[in-house]
């Protein structure tokens, strides 16, 4: 199989890995130099939402991604009225169930 940035690979059904697919052929790969170079471009495109895997001898090292934003704060409370804890939580499991997790 060829490889480096024009790199095509023959998907047949049933044998596709997105993972795989859309890490190694789906983002923008460089090589280290070529990386050390154009920073300030593929930082650019990193910005703008893209993925840059940075590859050295054609093996992947690293993947530049966005940074994203930090997600909302978590307010306490939201959830009241809605989660019921028994009085009994805490205490052991019936041996039935036991049995189930210790084999």
């Amino acid at each position: 199989m060829k490889q480096g940035a024009g790199a095509r690979k023959t998907i047949q059904h049933g044998d596709i890995d997105l993972v795989h697919y859309l890490v190694y052929y789906g983002s923008m790969r460089v090589n280290i130099h070529e990386a050390k170079t154009r920073l300030s471009e593929l930082l650019n495109r990193v910005e703008s939402g893209e993925e840059i895997i940075i590859a050295r001898a054609g093996t992947p090292i690293a993947r530049l991604i966005p940074i994203r934003d930090k997600t909302a704060e978590r307010v306490a409370g939201t959830a009241k009225g809605k989660v019921i804890i028994e009085k009994n939580f805490d205490e052991p499991l019936p041996e039935s169930i036991l049995g189930e997790y210790e084999g």
